[in-house]
């Protein structure tokens, strides 16, 4: 199979979304002459023309504005951020409009938009332009939450977001924009609400998001050398969560350790680590359930430093050696 990056892949399922359906376009700050802020646009104006890629002034609840009321009277918007620090800005629409509307008005209005929003740190953007905020939104009833981790990811739950008919959050990582996998040249989707088994394995399960499912895979190919099979699961999807793969997973290893680069306090980690304790996995832990986030910091500007604010492949191999040896 082919291979394309995950800008690239993010790229193709909007292009093969806006020729299958005219309803469907794409509205932001500098998507269009300049291919947006990670170049994701590139190119697409000369295709689809300035009605259906829309530079927008510098005004994010603008643009999440426009994308709820075009979204309300029947179109299928894809918004872009700049950087998901930005959306703070936005809150009031999404959170207090856009989520509500269909719960307000009985069903009877859809709000079918995703807001893409480039989020995470490596790239020594300092403190506003590196942050990781999904869990703000996991938080929101009415708001849907997809976090791809691959290119055939990126490409899947994109189109299968832009064809739902609710508001969704799709949280990009910028350092994994330019990592490749294969791709198919096809349409397709991967169903909403889907957890994936990553990597199979019997003495600990990790529980990853966004770019920690390929650190985590680094991870397990060093532990698998001193003979430490780890299990790795990617939710993909925040909200909704599919639960049943990650308790399953814990019931076989009896131990977890759930990674992600928010940081610790109020952070997904704690979500699942209430998934886990809450259900029949309980009862087969050998060990407590532990977290791997950011520290609860925003995050620096120095390089050295930016890079131990989250986890890295070093940690994850740490905490899951001792998890597995009981030097918890």
């Amino acid at each position: 199979m082919r291979e394309l990056s995950y800008m690239e892949a993010l790229r193709e399922a909007m292009r093969q979304a806006m020729q299958k359906d005219d309803r469907v376009f794409l509205i932001g700050e500098d998507i269009g002459i300049y291919g947006g802020a990670f170049g994701v646009s590139a190119g697409l104006l000369d295709e689809f023309g300035p009605k259906r890629i829309i530079d927008t002034p510098i005004s994010e609840a603008g643009i999440a504005g426009a994308c709820i009321g075009a979204a309300v009277t029947g179109m299928r918007p894809i918004g872009e951020m700049q950087f998901s620090d930005f959306v703070v800005i936005a809150m009031e629409q999404l959170v207090m409009q856009g989520a509500k509307m269909r719960f307000m008005f009985g069903g009877k209005a859809e709000v079918p938009f995703v807001m893409r929003l480039a989020g995470g740190s490596g790239t020594g953007a300092a403190a506003q332009h590196s942050e990781s905020l999904e869990n703000w939104f996991v938080h929101v009833p009415g708001l849907k939450v997809v976090m791809p981790s691959s290119p055939y990811d990126a490409k899947g739950l994109l189109l299968a977001a832009i064809e739902d008919n609710n508001p969704i959050m799709f949280f990009e990582h910028k350092v994994l924009y330019k990592t490749k996998g294969p791709v198919p040249e096809e349409m397709y989707t991967i169903p909403l609400g889907q957890s994936h088994v990553v990597r199979e394995g019997k003495d600990l399960t990790v529980v990853a998001t966004s770019i920690m499912v390929s650190r985590a895979l680094e991870a397990a190919e060093q532990l698998s050398k001193e003979g430490i099979e780890l299990e790795i699961i990617d939710p993909r999807t925040l909200k909704p969560l599919d639960e049943k793969p990650i308790i399953e997973s814990v019931i076989k290893t009896g131990k977890a350790l759930i990674v992600h680069e928010a940081v610790k306090t109020g952070g997904f980690g704690g979500e699942l680590t209430a998934v886990i304790m809450e259900s029949e996995a309980f009862g087969y832990l050998d060990a407590p359930v532990k977290r791997l986030a950011g520290l609860d910091t925003p995050i620096p500007y120095n390089r050295n430093l930016e890079y131990h604010a989250v986890p890295q492949v070093e940690n994850i191999v740490e905490e899951a050696r001792k998890l597995v040896k009981g030097q918890y």
